[in-house]
């Protein structure tokens, strides 16, 4: 009973808030582009690329506000901060369905960077890590169970509403969900009590956890750390434009392609599930490098045996697992090298060198498969695994 109170009267009412936020932010900011950029630039008489290139500028904008972001949730919260970014996303999305301009077109999707800066993954741990301190590695990893199914909404909703109300339909119900159910929950609905440290989980009062050596958010631990993810963030983004052609190419039906990518996203949800249950006690570090180790391996893996449909199966269970896995990470390891004072401000500084490899990725591997060869494409990405492993692995614990 004392638990279902804090649910909902005290901070772990976050986390079913933020759990319907984060499903309505990533199916209405991330998700859809793959869907309605075609239709835009069919209508609009412009390339596909120069129609992409408005989500590259959207994680170029989102990069350079992140850090602000991050700052702000530590001094005012998250219910401030999201609710603008809820706001900016509606707005956004709005402008897009009347930006027949090219210029207005890229400041529309400018807009709704910024949105997913303040938004996405990174304001919510961000927000939580206000809210638990150093206990939010739990609420984190819950939090990612939820957000995993985001894609698996999206896609098939995005696809319904281009079918009966079109890219501009859908873009507006969209908008809509933004303002009228986002902006509301985290204006709100967001907690804005810290938890009491000597509250546990249970709701039960016990002493207050002991406080664990960190390390300055600077120098050379906090470099490689923000090496390992920028390194780790062009793999999926790279892959989700262009891993189904890949296999396409290889010999691989598209059904079949498609199919195979499904497993994507249970694989997630799977590897999260196994380090809630499991992983507990184990330092985020360590999972950052079994799951950067895992992806390494794939890769190799795919190098020796060559792409057919059981290998491309397995390609994409460990690939939805490292992914799974480097989700909680990206919350729980700079929360635990770096503590939680300033938390936010941290995860913004991490933030923008990934929205920026997440932009350049899709456009790099693009170049190089078509210039050299699809292998080379994957060899590169693979490269950026080993890449961050070892940024992970020349990190040392505080007590190390």
């Amino acid at each position: 009973m004392a638990f279902m109170r804090d649910v909902l009267h005290g901070p772990w009412r976050a986390l079913p808030v933020l759990g319907v936020t984060e499903v309505l932010a990533w199916g209405a900011l991330y998700y859809p582009p793959v869907l309605t950029v075609p239709q835009i630039a069919a209508e609009r008489g412009w390339s596909g690329s120069f129609a992409m290139s408005g989500v590259s500028a959207a994680l170029l904008a989102g990069s350079l506000v992140a850090p602000t972001v991050g700052r702000l949730i530590d001094r005012r919260g998250g219910h401030v901060v999201m609710t603008m970014g809820s706001l900016a996303g509606a707005a956004g999305l709005v402008a897009l369905t009347v930006a027949a301009h090219p210029v207005a077109y890229i400041a529309a999707w400018m807009l709704v960077g910024v949105a997913m800066a303040a938004s996405l993954y990174e304001p919510a741990f961000a927000t939580l890590g206000r809210l638990f301190g150093a206990a939010a590695r739990r609420p984190i990893t819950l939090l990612t169970f939820v957000g995993g199914l985001s894609s698996t909404v999206s896609w098939p909703v995005t696809q319904l509403l281009l079918q009966t109300h079109g890219w501009r339909g859908c873009y507006l119900v969209y908008a809509a969900l933004l303002l009228g159910v986002a902006a509301p929950l985290h204006a709100f609905a967001l907690p804005r009590k810290r938890a009491d440290p000597g509250t546990l989980a249970g709701g039960e009062r016990g002493s207050a956890p002991k406080p664990q050596r960190t390390l300055p958010p600077s120098g050379k631990p906090f470099y490689l750390v923000m090496a390992g993810f920028a390194a780790y963030a062009f793999i999926p983004s790279g892959l989700a434009a262009h891993l189904i052609a890949f296999f396409e190419r290889a010999g691989l039906t598209a059904d079949m392609a498609v199919v195979i990518g499904m497993l994507f996203g249970p694989c997630q949800v799977l590897a999260r599930l196994a380090e809630f249950a499991f992983g507990a006690k184990a330092h985020p570090l360590y999972l950052a490098r079994f799951a950067l180790g895992l992806m390494a391996s794939d890769f190799l893996m795919l190098a020796i045996i060559g792409i057919f449909a059981p290998s491309a199966a397995l390609f994409y269970i460990v690939f939805g697992a490292s992914n799974g896995l480097i989700t909680i990470a990206r919350g729980t390891v700079p929360l635990a090298l770096f503590g939680p004072t300033g938390f936010g401000a941290v995860v913004g500084r991490l933030t923008a060198p990934w929205l920026v490899m997440q932009a350049a990725a899709p456009l790099v591997l693009a170049v190089v498969a078509e210039q050299f060869s699809d292998g080379l494409a994957l060899a590169l990405t693979g490269l950026c695994a080993v890449i961050a492993l070892v940024c992970f692995l020349g990190v040392r614990r505080p007590a190390d």
